[in-house]
């Protein structure tokens, strides 16, 4: 019988990442799929999933067919929501068994190696997460709606919101306002994007809001300092519940490190892996409780 595999899945917002190893922990292929965030519809995420895990079996040189052997971790921006998980679990989909937990534990999970800890995504959306003492503290991450403060949803739409306040008078006009304008025509543009546009959508526009912040721009220097507040507020709390050291992760973390006050900044640790590495002990874990089971 031919050896388990073992494939972790990271999935955000805007794409979603999987990483196949062997038993040994040795990285065999990586792949990439579309958005995968579990608040999306259930068939349209295992469809990145499947996207990016054949990806990851094509690059290690295995067939599809593979994936069966695989036990699978799942890291999703969004399973906090129960339902969903629920949904997404129901699909068809050929790996040899699955648990799926939010990205941010994924990523917790890959920095600290299941120590104290906490992390801080920041990419298209935002959300934070200490475990001290086995016990789970989660901050944010309730979703664009009502939360993912200083995300890049969160920076798109307000570059929008308040490009609109120039465009009408309310507030001056700079060159960001400008740029966000000319990026969509006019007031209309910007409308009819919205009526449609994801999270990710959104997202696509906080590069340029940090490029002219960079040429202190006052409107987005307004938005990107209110961003790093909110960021810092999420650090605290994560401090405060008990948190050793905090992790800066995801795809803005790079951008967004460097508007942190000097004090918020030492204060950050160096992760020692990535929401990959969490998802690959996920599925670990989903293979040592198959075998338990087996000898039981």
């Amino acid at each position: 019988m031919a050896e388990p595999l073992l494939i972790g899945v990271d999935g955000g917002g805007t794409q979603c990442r999987a990483r196949l190893c062997d038993l040994a922990g040795h990285v065999l292929g990586e792949g990439t799929g579309g958005p995968a965030n579990v608040r999306l519809e259930s068939a349209r995420v295992m469809q990145s999933i499947l996207t990016a895990s054949r990806a990851a079996a094509a690059s290690a040189g295995l067939a599809e067919s593979a994936l069966t052997r695989a036990h699978a971790g799942f890291g999703l921006a969004g399973a906090a929501l129960t339902s969903a998980c629920d949904s997404l679990r129901k699909e068809p989909n050929p790996f040899a068994a699955i648990e799926i937990e939010t990205d941010t534990y994924a990523a917790w999970f890959g920095a600290f190696g299941g120590g104290d800890g906490a992390v801080l995504i920041v990419g298209t959306g935002s959300s934070g997460l200490a475990v001290v003492g086995g016990q789970q503290h989660e901050v944010g991450g309730f979703g664009g709606e009502v939360s993912d403060e200083a995300s890049g949803n969160w920076i798109g739409h307000e570059a929008l919101r308040r490009a609109l306040w120039a465009y009408d008078g309310r507030a001056a006009t700079t060159p960001l306002a400008e740029a966000m304008l000319a990026r969509f025509g006019n007031s209309e543009g910007i409308i009819s994007f919205v009526t449609t546009a994801r999270p990710a959508d959104y997202a696509a526009l906080a590069p340029e809001v940090f490029e002219h912040a960079a040429a202190r721009d006052p409107m987005a220097l307004a938005i990107i300092t209110e961003a790093a507040a909110d960021a810092v507020r999420i650090i605290d709390r994560l401090i405060e519940v008990g948190a050793p050291a905090v992790c800066l992760i995801g795809g803005l973390s790079g951008l967004l490190s460097g508007w942190l006050p000097p004090e918020v900044r030492e204060r950050l640790a160096t992760p020692q892996g990535d929401a990959l590495d969490g998802a690959i002990l996920m599925a670990r874990r989903t293979l040592s409780a198959d075998r338990a089971a087996e000898r039981a």
